[in-house]
């Protein structure tokens, strides 16, 4: 998370002599005054510099440093201080269809009397089976900003049902499940890392059974990162005090270690931890943190590679400029930061070669990869897509099942997917030319039950409650469980 600065980062030994400086600006300014004179068409100075020659520069340094021109930069203020706005709806999102799964209580969508199955036919007069899933998430995103004309059709209700509703400042909570998985083995899924979130991840451990737990899987998957203090605080949760958590170092930023406060009390359990392509920044603070002192057993992919200390500095006529000052180690001395492209990024010299040894060592000695992200103690990939599996997910065929069973049936935690529900869905996906044959069919119809009853549950019993049910075929917790001992 980016966070505003007005330090002024001196070190007179490595800049160039202030001739060769006025020399090179001389250069830049002469070049500008030769395209403002005989250039086809005007240029402004603000084109030529705001949109040109800083970004051109900055393109050659990293992905992320970026400049602002005074527009870009009062949004960036703007976002710091926002808080998301939504009308508290969990939706299932496909090609041409939007099916409302859970409504929150207390929000604009459960006041308004929104359901479970509720399928959203148009948003503000765009009509949603026209629409792309893409252009749905756009139009999404756009409708929580103001306020939005719904038309609505109810399973078992030939009329269409109109709703207004008015978006409301939402804290959606960064650790937004915490149930069993296994016996006496607990699991926490933590969406970011915010200020709350140290003290969230506590309090669904002690809904678990806290030190009373044999084990915790804590899925960062997907986790795009945020503060660095909150990873640090969520690391002292399982490492001993004085233990490293990370080391920060750039050219003009001294090195300095966050360690674990002598004050922390951790958890003694054994724990794992879940990665995939999408995990990145503070979260692989944390998973580098528990690997490097052989506190978790790190399973999934490789995590995406962000360790950049990011500062933006405030710069004259409200302009500003977001810049790469630092990177972040793990404590054995692995840079998070992936190799970034010489080629592309040749002024990064130093995020280009980040370690001068690719070997390094876990507290016990165990040999750990650097380069870049956090590779796994045991890889574990996701589910492959077949053909039948694509064709019923693409199809919408286990929401649309579950929306029109439920508008006949009653279901309690105890619910489960019958031979003769088997056989009712089947003859749902025949009536829409799905025609699975007999060896395709028997061997996905551990999946079939599954996703069916995952369906069901999210409309019936809320989203947790299906995640609950998804988890039991997820191959990555079911190895983290037996990772764990469960």
């Amino acid at each position: 998370m980016l966070r505003f600065t007005a330090t002024l980062l001196l070190c007179t030994a490595a800049l160039p002599a202030a001739d060769d400086i006025d020399s090179q600006m001389k250069s830049v300014t002469g070049a500008f005054a030769i395209l403002e004179e005989n250039a086809a068409d005007p240029v402004s100075s603000e084109q030529a510099f705001y949109q040109g020659a800083i970004p051109g520069l900055l393109r050659k340094l990293d992905p992320h440093s970026v400049f602002f021109d005074p527009g870009q930069f009062e949004q960036l203020r703007k976002l710091e201080t926002s808080t998301q706005k939504g009308f508290g709806t969990v939706v299932s999102l496909m090609p041409g269809r939007i099916i409302i799964l859970q409504t929150v209580p207390g929000t604009p969508s459960a006041k308004a009397g929104l359901n479970p199955g509720d399928e959203i036919l148009a948003i503000n007069g765009y009509v949603i089976s026209q629409l792309e899933l893409e252009q749905l998430q756009q139009l999404l995103s756009e409708a929580r900003q103001r306020p939005a004309q719904l038309e609505v059709k109810r399973p078992g209700s030939y009329g269409i049902m109109h709703f207004e509703l008015t978006p409301e400042e939402l804290q959606a909570p960064s650790v937004d499940r915490a149930f069993f998985v296994g016996a006496a083995i607990g699991y926490v899924r933590v969406a970011s890392f915010e200020d709350s979130t140290p003290k969230l991840i506590r309090e669904a451990i002690e809904k678990l059974g806290g030190d009373h737990l044999s084990g915790l899987i804590l899925d960062l998957r997907n986790n795009p990162g945020g503060l660095v203090a909150a990873a640090v605080d969520t690391a002292s949760l399982f490492l001993q005090p004085g233990q490293k958590v990370l080391t920060v170092h750039g050219r003009n930023v001294p090195e300095h270690s966050e360690v674990v406060p002598e004050s922390a009390k951790p958890y003694g359990f054994k724990l794992a931890i879940l990665l995939n392509e999408k995990t990145a920044s503070a979260s692989e603070i944390v998973s580098g943190a528990m690997q490097d002192h052989d506190r978790a057993t790190i399973l999934g992919q490789t995590s995406y590679g962000k360790g950049l200390v990011q500062s933006v500095f405030p710069m004259s006529e409200n302009t500003g400029l977001a810049l790469t000052t630092a990177l972040y180690y793990t404590p054995s001395g692995r840079s998070i930061q992936k190799p970034l492209d010489a080629a592309q990024f040749e002024l990064a010299a130093t995020t280009s070669h980040l370690n001068d040894k690719q070997q390094f060592h876990s507290d016990k000695g165990r040999p750990l990869t650097g380069g870049g992200g956090i590779q796994p103690d045991i890889p574990v990939y996701p589910e492959a897509m077949n053909r039948l599996r694509g064709a019923l997910e693409a199809s919408a065929s286990f929401t649309n099942y579950a929306t029109e069973y439920l508008t006949h049936h009653k279901v309690a935690d105890d619910f489960e997917v019958t031979p003769q529900m088997l056989d009712e869905f089947r003859s749902f996906l025949a009536e829409r030319q799905i025609l699975p044959s007999l060896s395709e069919w028997i061997a996905e119809q551990g999946f079939v039950e599954n996703r069916l009853k995952t369906e069901i549950f999210d409309q019936a019993l809320g989203v947790e409650k299906g995640d609950q049910i998804e988890a039991q075929r997820d191959p990555v917790i079911l190895k983290a469980v037996e990772a764990l001992g469960g």
